[in-house]
Order: structure tokens, then sequence, then C-alpha cells
């Protein structure tokens, strides 16, 4: 065996051997068996014992044994258990092959510690003459192994004195998870998983039933206190919170103090009115009272009560209780199997011959509620929990196995063949098959085989309803039952479920299970129930609202296609082009007429032609911007209207160069009247800006980050290039518009002045206007203020400069007629001298220089009044 020292081992032998049996004897009332082997077995065969008066008149008496009370009759059937097992082993080809046979000593431990250890000293010591069975020159027949205890409390008192004779040891049913030490119990070994995994698996039923506001209960102890310990642990590291953690009193035997106990348990819970799971690792009889208890003060609701294997399968707890009051129970239960063999032994049990080897069948056949032997067997089969017994069971096949193995080897008939230690070394190491399955012990001298999760159920003969397995190898539930809706129904917290898009904050003091629930602010989200904290969104590409489950993508934004605004703005545009193209085809159909030629004539179709640029950039200014239309956009439009303004200035020019009667600013203005040169160079200019704004700092495509989206927009690189070239635009304007002014009141059906006039001024005022709208203007719909004045500025010039000559040329033809123009200009001449005449007194032709003279017409007037009119290019 690791860790063992050898010369120990056989030092402890040698002590065996050689054990004094001067001290004094100790007769205990028990069951017994002959055998080769003997066997040792503690059982609570009652459930309390009498606390012990060692004081009296004579001062302190002698050391006593305490009356034990309360008989137990599940304890008995565990006794009964090991008693079949050791039959069975007995009448195997196992042992029987090897013509020995195992024996026993059974003892009752009263659920007492103390007393426990009373019979521990009898077990452990080798028989008197007086006390032997059979004759004193007899071999004394030590103990080789011991199966028990029940309780963990009393498995720890009982290893620590086996430990120093190396007396194996192996409980049924202890779970304390010290007892896994082997450095302190190192010749403890058990058929029942540990309380780490019993609580582990608590605490995960807890977490998946999402009960994070329990109490426990528990029995004074080692076994208790462990226990707690290990539950509290599990519990913490899963974020569920132990609301009340009540203690009741290990013994029974004094009723005054358990009832205290009892009463400030129920008062605990009474307070706690929102924990409805309550974890109990308590005895039975001390759950059966608090039962009562409850019902008895009206504190009973419906809640989830988690059994230790401690008390799961004690069905008579609910005896004198209404089940449906208490709520429900899930009990943690040890893996079982068949014990149909056992049933029948009960059932052929000669209770007679029985009690005559086994003063406890005695005892129990004295019992008020026992009466005759069938009701006896009935009571044993009621009292009958496969779990235990197949753990009983599957210790006496270790021990049975383990001791074939050594007799293999030797001559087992001799009292001293072999030695405690050994029988141990064999145990740890033994591989033993039980129907059909191979068991062993694992290095902590555990057999872990899970556990069965039970529902009680409202009849109290009947088996419990397993509703799920749990194995620790992968520490998860296999449930065998679907609908649990009585169970997941429950709600155990202390403060209501956080929603999504809140979070936990707790109160400095408190339990972190007692929280508010707060809102998670702007830009910060959580997607699950009970969150601790609020997480961030990523603001570069996500957003959120206050109390949001989730964080939102920012959606791109931009003037898109679809929109109103955009749809509207670009039937406009359309509309526009088509105007354009029926204007132009109007234009070159009427080319030779006198309303184009005096429109222009060809610079006509040179200014509709820039229209179509201008209302062409249009749609650069809608959809998702790059920064190519960034910079077409701009650039074509500066281009395009800037050589229609550039037409228009040539036109506004010739007008004032037909109609100037200051001949020495007439002969200057002829002389640089130009038109083609000066759209060229009108237009070289607007290329150089352009040209350095493309070249120096271009447009270009920008991502601006708002709270809820991305707005795609374009910005103009160099803001000074861009009101330059606009500011440019505007100058050739101005002297449009200044140029035209001048020949406002020139004839009213001819006049192109006054027009130039108007389409400049709308041009001036909506850019005049754009400005302002456009700088403290944000969002994606800053490129239609642009679009909008620009259609403006179309419009303005198409109504101004080509619909009223379209209207003449389809619907007053007369008016486009030489005779027609030369009537007009006449009337105009006539009207004018007329008024120099009224103002100065001076007769028509007293002056060279008057308005007759430069715009008459040869054919209007008389002969000898005849002057000539200077020719301009594209004049009628």
């Amino acid at each position: 065996m690791a860790g063992v020292n050898v010369s120990l081992l056989l030092m402890l032998s040698v002590l065996v051997g050689v054990r004094e049996v001067s001290l004094a004897q100790f007769s205990h009332e028990g069951a017994m068996a002959p055998g080769d082997i003997i066997i040792g077995g503690f059982f609570p065969i009652h459930e309390a014992a009498e606390a012990v008066n060692y004081t009296g008149s004579n001062g302190f008496s002698s050391p006593q044994r305490p009356n034990c009370s309360r008989f137990y009759t599940k304890g008995l059937n565990q006794a009964l258990a090991m008693i079949h097992a050791v039959e069975m082993a007995n009448q195997s080809p196992m042992l029987s092959s090897l013509n020995i046979t195992l024996g026993y000593r059974i003892y009752d431990t009263c659920s007492d510690v103390t007393t426990s250890l009373w019979a521990v000293q009898d077990l452990t010591r080798p028989f008197s003459e007086c006390d032997s069975p059979t004759t004193s020159s007899q071999p004394v027949q030590p103990i080789m192994a011991v199966i028990g205890a029940s309780s963990s409390e009393i498995s720890i008192a009982i290893a620590r004195e086996l430990n120093l004779l190396l007396i194996p040891q192996i409980s049924y049913a202890s779970t304390a998870t010290i007892l896994s030490d082997k450095s302190r119990f190192p010749t403890f070994m058990r058929t029942v998983p540990n309380d780490e995994y019993q609580t582990h698996a608590m605490v995960q039923l807890l977490k998946d039933n999402k009960w994070t506001w329990v109490g426990i209960i528990i029995t004074d102890g080692d076994y208790g206190r462990s226990a707690m310990e290990s539950f509290v642990k599990h519990t913490e590291s899963e974020g569920i919170c132990v609301a009340f953690k009540a203690i009741l009193p290990d013994s029974l035997a004094d009723q005054q103090k358990l009832s205290t106990h009892i009463n400030k348990t129920m008062d605990i819970i009474e307070k706690n009115t929102k924990v409805n799971v309550v974890v109990s690792f308590a005895k039975s009889s001390q759950m059966k009272l608090l039962f009562q208890g409850l019902l008895s003060r009206n504190i009973s609701n419906n809640r989830v009560w988690v059994a230790s294997d401690n008390w799961s399968t004690a069905k008579d707890i609910l005896k004198d209780v209404n089940h449906s009051e208490i709520g429900n129970i899930l009990g943690f239960t040890f893996k079982s199997g068949n014990v149909t063999a056992f049933y029948q032994y009960l059932k052929d049990l000669k209770f007679e011959s029985e009690a005559m080897n086994n003063s406890f069948m005695e005892e129990f056949l004295k019992q008020p509620d026992t009466g005759n032997a069938t009701n006896a067997v009935y009571k044993l089969i009621k009292n009958t929990y496969s779990d235990m017994i197949f753990s009983v069971q599957m210790a006496v096949s270790a021990i049975a196995n383990a001791v074939a193995e050594l007799c293999v080897q030797r001559q087992c008939k001799k009292p001293t063949a072999i030695q405690p230690w050994e029988l141990f070394i064999h145990l740890r190491n033994i591989t033993f098959e039980k129907e059909g399955d191979m068991y062993s012990f694992d290095a902590n001298g555990d057999i872990n085989l899970g556990y069965d999760v039970c529902q009680w159920d409202e009849h109290e003969s009947e088996e419990h309803d397993i509703i799920a397995q749990y194995y620790p190898s992968n520490t998860s539930f296999t449930f065998t039952r679907k609908n649990l809706s009585d169970i997941e129904n429950v709600v155990s917290k202390c403060s209501d479920s956080c929603q999504p898009g809140e979070y936990k904050k707790t109160a400095e003091g408190q339990h972190t299970c007692c929280y508010e629930c707060l809102v998670c602010a702007e830009n910060q989200y959580s997607n699950h129930t009970d969150a601790d904290a609020c997480s961030s969104c990523v603001t570069d590409s996500m957003w959120s609202n206050t109390n949001s489950s989730e964080c939102h993508p920012k959606l791109y934004e931009y003037f898109e296609w679809n929109s109103g605004f955009a749809i509207v703005l670009l039937t406009l545009a359309a509309l526009g082009l088509l105007l354009l193209f029926s204007v132009s085809a109007l234009f070159f159909w009427q080319r030779n007429t006198l309303v184009v030629k005096a429109a222009g004539g060809p610079l006509c179709h040179l200014i509709l032609f820039s229209l179509l640029g201008s209302f062409i950039s249009v749609i650069f200014f809608v959809g998702e911007p790059s920064n190519e239309t960034c910079m077409a956009r701009q650039v074509i439009f500066g281009l395009s209207f800037t050589l229609c303004v550039s037409c228009i200035l040539v036109k506004s020019l010739k007008i004032l160069l037909a109609f100037q009667m200051n001949l020495d600013l007439k002969e200057l203005l002829r002389k640089i009247y130009k038109p083609y040169v000066i759209v060229c160079i009108c237009m070289g200019l607007q290329v150089a800006i352009c040209a350095l704004w493309l070249t120096l700092h271009r447009p270009f495509k920008d991502k601006a980050v708002q709270p809820k989206s991305i707005l795609l927009e374009c910005k103009e690189g160099s803001s000074v290039m861009f009101g330059l070239m606009l500011a440019y635009i505007a100058l050739l304007a101005l002297i449009c518009f200044t140029f035209a002014y001048k020949g406002r009141k020139l004839p009213q059906k001819y006049n192109e002045a006054k027009f130039i006039t108007f389409g400049m001024l709308i041009y001036l005022m909506a850019w005049v206007i754009f400005i302002p709208v456009h700088v403290t203007t944000s969002g994606k719909y800053v490129p239609a203020v642009e679009v909008v004045v620009i259609l403006i500025s179309n419009y303005g010039i198409l109504s101004c400069h080509f619909l009223p000559k379209c209207y003449i040329i389809i619907f007053k033809k007369e008016y486009n007629t030489k005779d027609a123009f030369l009537n007009s200009v006449y009337e105009y001449a006539r009207k004018s001298a007329e008024n120099i005449r009224g103002l100065t007194g001076t007769d028509l032709h007293s002056k060279t220089e008057n308005p007759v003279y430069v715009i008459s017409n040869p054919s209007l007037v008389p002969e000898e009044k005849q002057v000539s009119v200077p020719k301009i290019d594209n004049m009628p």
C-alpha cells in the first residue's frame, strides 16, 4: 500500500497477535455468527443514546454504557442486509471452494459517537475466557474488517480507532469529504461517493433551475459541517447565495434542546419568505419534526426541499404530514442494484431462530407496532431502501473477494493466518464483480457510481420517482422524466431577474443575489438575464439605445436614390433634360428666324449644352459617394455653369454694344467683342481653378461617425478652392447682371436684357441663400441643398432665356418676322425721341448722336433721314 511504512505494518501485526486480554471486559448485545474470518458491523439499531449521569451522592460513578432508545427499523434492515450478504458469500463457489467461511459480529451504534466507541473496544479486543462462546482453549479470532458506520460523524470516530490497528473499514453510507483524506484515514473505504460530488450535484441542480436564493439545514457534527462547507464553496463559485444556515443538534435524546432548535429553524424559514428552496443534510427524524412544526404554524408553501442521502429515502417522514402542503422533495440517493434476493430473504426469515443469535431481532419483535411475524416482514420490507442495501452488499462482496485472494495463497483456518493490514492491501487493489459489473476502489478508497435524483410522491409505501441521474464523470444530469413543471415553476430568488437591457447593482454589504435592476446606458447593452454589468458597444460601428439587449450595426447613411427627396430632385432634373432637348430641337429647327438670332444664335445651343452638363452633374450628388463622384460632381457643375454664364456674358455684352449711344465707348466695345475668345478666356480661368483644386486638395469621400449611423459624405478638400470656384461664377453672373441691367428698357418683344437680368438675379439669390444653408446643414441631405440650388439656377436660365422665345416661336409667329422686329424697334426709337424732345426741347435731327440715329432701320424712316446703322454679328 502506497504511503504505508512496512516496518510499521509489521509492528502492528505483531501487536494484533500478542494483544493482552487483561483489560476490563465489556459484554455488548448484538448479532454474531462464527466463521474463519470475522467481520465487524456497525449499524444504527437505535436513533438515540440517553445521557449518562455520572454524578451521585458519593461523587462520580464508574464508566458505563449509555442506554439506547427509539428503535430504528431502518438500521435493523441494514444489519440484516449484511447478514444476508455474508450468508450469500459463504454459499458462493468463491469461498466454498476454499472451505472457508465469513463470520460477523454486529454492534449497535445508537446513532451516538460515544456508544460507537464502546463498541469499537469490544470489537477490537479478543474474547476472554469468560466471554468466549466456545472453550477457553480455543484461539481468539481477531476482527479482520469492519462494515459501517452509517453516519459520517460516527465513521470518523471509529476510523481513528481502527487506524491504530490498520483494520480496514468500509462504510456503506458515510459521505463526509474529510474521510477521503488518506493521510488521516488511511484504512477507510466506502461504497458510496463522498459529499464533494453530492454538493456539486446539488449546486448544479440549483443552477440549472436558476434557484439562487436558498437555505441550508444540517445536523451539527463533522458530517454536517463538512457538507455545509462544501456546499457553500460550490454555491459561491456559481453565483448562488445561501440566505440562511440552520444547525440542528446531533443528539436526539435531549428533546427539549432539539425542540428549541427546530423552533428557531422554523422562525428563520418563516422570516425568509423568498427562500423557496431548502437544502438539508439533517437527520430524517429531525426533518420529520420540522415538517410537522411548519404545518402547525401554517408556514408551508410550494417549496422545494433538496434532501441529501442522509434522509432522501426516509419514507416514514411524511407519515403524519400532508405531502402536498410541504411542497416538492427532491432526494439524492445512491445508485442501487437488484435486491430481489434480499426481499426474498426477509420473507423467509425465521424470527424465533434469528432472535437466538440476534438480540436486535428479539427487541424488534417486542415493538408495539410489530405484532406477529407477518406484520414484522411487512415492516422490514417497508423500511428497505435498495440503494443502502446494495451498498452494504457491495462492501461484503469486496471483503469476500479480497479474502478469497488471500486464502488461495495460504491456509486461512488458523485464527492468525492473515492480518488485517494484509486484507486492507488486497481491498485497496481488488476489482470485484457484482451483477455483471466490475467495481474497484479509487485512490481515495471510494466507489463513485453517481446519484439518482428522485421526486417524492404522495404515497409513502411506493417507490420514489427517479427523475434524473447524475454522473460525476461529466458532472451532468440525464433526466428520465420530461414533465417537471411543478418544480420548474418554483422561483427562489432574492430579487427578480434583471431582464436583458438591465444590469444588477448590489448594495454594499448585501448578498450578491440581492440587487436592484438598472437600465444600461446608451451605447451599452446586456444580452442575458441577471447580467452583472453592461457591455459597451464598439461605437465606431455599433450603437444602442438605453435599456438595449444588443448593439445594432450603424447603417451607412447618404443621399439615397430611393429617398423621396432624391426622387423628386432627379425627376426635376430629368424634366429639365427633356426640356433642354425639346428647346434645342426647336431652336435648331428655327435657327434662321429673327427670335433665335436675337436670342444669340449659335450661342443658344452652347448655353443649352452647358445646361445639359449642369443637369447631369445632379446625378453625382445622389447615391453612395466615392472619391470619383465627389470630384466629378463639383467639377462638372463648375465648368458647365461657367460655360453657361460665359455665353450669357457675351450676349449681354452684345446688347450693350448694339444699343450703346456713346460712339467712343461703342468703338471700344466693338474691338473687344470677340464672343468665342471671351468664352474661352472665361472657361480657361475656371479650368485652371479646378485643376489646381484637384491637384492640391481634391474632394474626397469621408465617413462621419454619428450616434446611430455612419454618414458617407463628400468633403470638398479645400473649402477655399470650392469657394473660389463658386465666387468666380458669381463674378461672371454679376457682370452679366450689370450689363443686362443697362439694356433693360430695350424693345419689349425682343428684349434679351431684362431676361438676362432676371436669370442672373435668380442665380445670385439662390447661391447667396445656399452659402449659409450649406454651412449650417449637416447630415445626408447636404448634397440635396446644392442640387436644389443647381436646379433653381438651371430652371431660372431656361425660364428667362428660352421659354419666352419658345412661346413666340410656337404661339406668336407674327412676332417672329423682320417687319415686326423693325416696327418694334421703330416704335421704341420714336418713343425714346419724344421723351428726349420733351426733356430738352431739341429737334430730332439736330443731333447726330441720338437714339434714332443709332437704332433706326433705313426701311422704316424717310430716305432723307436715313443714316447707316452699325452691323453687329447675329443681329437682324
